[in-house]
């Protein structure tokens, strides 16, 4: 395989490219600082990747396992080795030919334990709206009488044991600020004095009045609108951009912005036009990311989507559909999605809803409610001009149409409301469709990411074309993703999972889930099975499992919840979690075809592909906290392939693979230009998923073997190859070292030469 770089010898001799070749996340903790990844560096270079991409950075809540609840946006954050740190590290990454991307989150901030750790909302606490930072935050004073509500109580305040302790009041770990001069009320009064009401957490429907993160009411809601907000807020990132420690920025949770469009120019033009960015956006499969945003394009969630429907027989899914239906008896996918959107919505959003609600009065309350619950994507933007058809339909038939047309009106004339139903638009998609129908509608787990439809999770190759062709066309320098620190399962689990889609007998087969064994919770019996499978034999195999059946059963929300858990049936559901499970012999082959194909797609497709941490080898995890284990670099088993070793297996071969295209895209640039479809023809074509890309680079992947051996493999299928000869850039499996050289008309078995993905070069 190709070698790695040689370390550049000065600064001077690193290319400072405004896009990434590809990146590779980083998830920093206390446990892995920077000076870990510092360590990494070398070897990380070595792989081919171009910069590396760091979770966030700022000054977290203590102990923080991700960084995104930030408390100071001043300040790198101590407990990843503070400001020096990341600059060392940028350092070194430098002095590799690597640069830096940050994750940043401009939506919202920590409500800290103790609260002083998040100094504007403690001086908002203290001194009220008077507050020089009340401007910071999304609060309804007027809905709180005044007050801010805090619920964060474990019990009514009455049960609870607060007491003063100087300026302060505490209640256990947490402290509160007190108003000037009340600090010697009795409490009853105290409490009465103060700009907040602590409440007990079970009251937050009625009392919440700040925008929070989703149903987070522990993240709240910062007005980066506010260009000082947005200055103060920024001022650290920036001056790490200007300083070149980073070159690019990801921008978290775009869509829980008020005016996403007039941020991201905002930012664009503090940043400068050498800076990546790319935003965390959910596109719905018909969807596309709006033209007029200065972004390279999203964090990649599309095409995630893409690359792992290639890779679903449709026939297959829609039976795995029928026998899931039949055996939970859940409905489909469409009433599946709007009761996880009505349920969400006016129980763990009942907050935000009310708040629209009194805003648009008691005649539009109705209509409010059902035009969020239609609504077929994340959120609308300011500016466009009408809203969608299907959504203000279906909510007309339930609401009136009158109803629905004054809500149309007071979103056109109110810029407020707008942007408060858009916000709460994009936290209900978020809440019911990621974190609840994607846990309970379960035909094929693999299908139900991030971006994913559950109900149509095929996508076949003339739209994964389509796809490409358009990126290539109009983003070509958008992230793309298959593993990342949200996703449910890694791409490597999906994979083995999605093979259940070319045989789902296997899922009524005599040990499964319609099988002899004792079905009384059948939908939790299927998850299991499916996600038993999807893991495979790995490292405490079964207490991971039991800890993300436990976090499915409460996010489904069908027999126990976060907020009202059943213990007893808690108690039951690690008992579900079977030993580990390997897949049939019959259907291993089909599983490494997808690890590898998925891949090959992923590197190879236009876009910046990023690489989560360990996933350039066969990389299985489940849902956080799992997917956000301490990372293993393979730095042996890299060395040995670089050394001439042949693979030792799916993951080695995942390796030599993944470091073959990023130094591709590290070294050749330029093949990585425009996009071709490359059709096969035979009675196998359909299962050869093939393009080219710039002036000399082919590869083709084998979609859906498992029905391809069944069928007779590839029968004399071809490919007509481009002008030229076609030279393939990994070894032969055979071990040949004679130089195999194709051209013209050649069929799919000899180009492939026994393994199902490939990759060529023209010479």
């Amino acid at each position: 395989m190709s070698q790695p770089r040689p370390t550049p010898a000065s600064e001077s001799d690193v290319p400072s490219p405004v896009t990434p070749a590809s990146t590779y996340r980083l998830q920093l903790r206390p446990e892995f600082p920077f000076a870990a990844a510092e360590a990494a560096v070398p070897y990380l270079a070595s792989l081919g990747v171009s910069h590396l991409h760091l979770s966030p950075v700022l000054e977290a809540a203590p102990g923080s396992a991700h960084g995104y609840d930030v408390t100071d946006h001043s300040r790198v954050r101590a407990e990843l080795g503070g400001e020096a740190g990341l600059r060392a590290l940028a350092g070194a990454a430098r002095a590799h030919g690597l640069g830096l991307v940050l994750d940043i989150v401009p939506n919202h901030m920590a409500v800290p334990t103790p609260l002083r750790l998040n100094r504007p909302l403690w001086e908002v606490l203290r001194d009220g709206p008077g507050s020089p930072y009340a401007r910071w935050f999304d609060i309804d004073w007027e809905a709180g009488g005044g007050r801010v509500a805090l619920p964060l109580l474990p019990g009514p305040v009455d049960s609870c044991d607060l007491r003063v302790d100087g300026e302060v009041l505490r209640h256990g770990e947490q402290e509160f600020p007190l108003r000037e001069g009340t600090a010697g009320l009795p409490l009853p009064e105290l409490l009465a004095a103060q700009w907040y009401r602590p409440v007990w957490w079970r009251e937050t429907p009625g009392a919440l009045n700040y925008r929070r993160f989703f149903t987070i009411s522990e993240l709240i809601g910062v007005r980066v609108e506010d260009p000082e907000v947005f200055t103060a807020t920024h001022a650290k990132v920036l001056e790490l951009v200007r300083d070149g420690v980073a070159q690019g920025l990801r921008i978290d949770h775009v869509d829980g912005l008020a005016d996403p469009e007039e941020y991201l120019g905002r930012l664009r033009a503090a940043a400068g036009d050498g800076c990546w960015v790319v935003v965390e956006k959910i596109l719905a499969r018909h969807e596309r990311l709006p033209a007029g945003w200065p972004v390279a394009g999203t964090t990649g969630y599309d095409a995630l989507h893409r690359v792992d429907g290639v890779f679903t027989d449709p026939a297959g899914a829609a039976e795995l559909a029928d026998r899931f239906g039949r055996l939970t008896g859940m409905p489909p996918w469409p009433e599946t999605a709007r009761a996880c959107a009505r349920e969400v919505l006016t129980g763990d959003l009942a907050a935000e809803l009310g708040a629209l609600e009194r805003r648009a009065g008691e005649e539009l309350a109705a209509a409010v409610r059902e035009l969020l619950i239609a609504f077929p994507v994340y959120r609308p933007y300011p500016g466009e001009p009408e809203l969608p058809p299907q959504a203000l339909e279906r909510a007309s038939e339930l609401a009136g149409p009158a109803a629905v047309a004054g809500v149309r009106e007071l979103l056109l004339r109110d810029p407020a409301f707008a942007a408060r139903f858009a916000q709460t638009s994009a936290a209900l998609r978020a809440k019911s469709l990621e974190d609840r129908a994607f846990y309970r509608y379960a035909p094929l787990l693999s299908a139900t990411e991030v971006g994913g439809e559950p109900g149509r999770p095929a996508v076949a190759p003339e739209e994964f074309h389509a796809y490409c062709a358009a990126l290539a066309r109009d983003w070509p320098g958008t992230g793309t993703v298959l593993s990342t620190h949200d996703t449910k399962r890694s791409a490597d689990v999906r994979a083995r999972i999605s093979a259940l889609s070319q045989a789902p007998e296997l899922m009524t087969a005599p040990d499964g889930p319609a099988g002899g064994e004792d079905v009384r919770d059948p939908h939790l019996a299927w998850v299991a099975r499916q996600t038993a499978l999807g893991l495979g034999p790995a490292p405490e195999a079964v207490p991971r499992l039991a800890d993300a059946l436990l976090k499915g059963a409460r996010e489904a929300a069908l027999r126990t919840s976060w907020t009202d858990p059943d213990e007893e049936y808690e108690a039951g559901v690690p008992g579900h979690a079977p030993a580990p499970l390997d897949v049939p012999a019959d259907l291993a082959e089909a599983a490494r075809a997808n690890l590898l194909g998925m891949a090959l797609l992923h590197l190879a497709m236009p876009g910046v592909p990023e690489v989560y941490q360990g996933a350039e080898t066969e990389y299985r995890a489940l849902v956080d906290p799992d997917n956000r284990r301490p990372a293993h670099f393979p730095r042996e088993a890299l060395a040995r392939l670089d050394a001439g070793a042949a693979p030792r297996g799916p993951a080695e071969e995942k390796l030599a693979l993944t470091a073959a295209l990023l130094r591709l895209r590290r070294d050749r640039p330029e093949l990585f230009r425009g996009y071709a479809p490359a059709s096969a023809r035979g009675p196998a074509a359909d299962h050869l998923v093939a393009f080219t890309r710039g002036p000399g680079l082919l590869v083709a992947a084998t979609r859906l073997s498992h029905r391809l051996a069944a069928a007779g493999g590839w029968r004399g299928t071809r490919l007509d190859l481009p002008p030229g000869g076609w030279t393939p850039v990994l070894p032969s499996p055979s071990g040949s070292k004679s130089p195999v050289r194709h051209s013209g008309s050649v069929t799919v078995s000899a180009l492939l030469d026994g393994r199902p993905v490939g990759v060529w070069l023209r010479r």
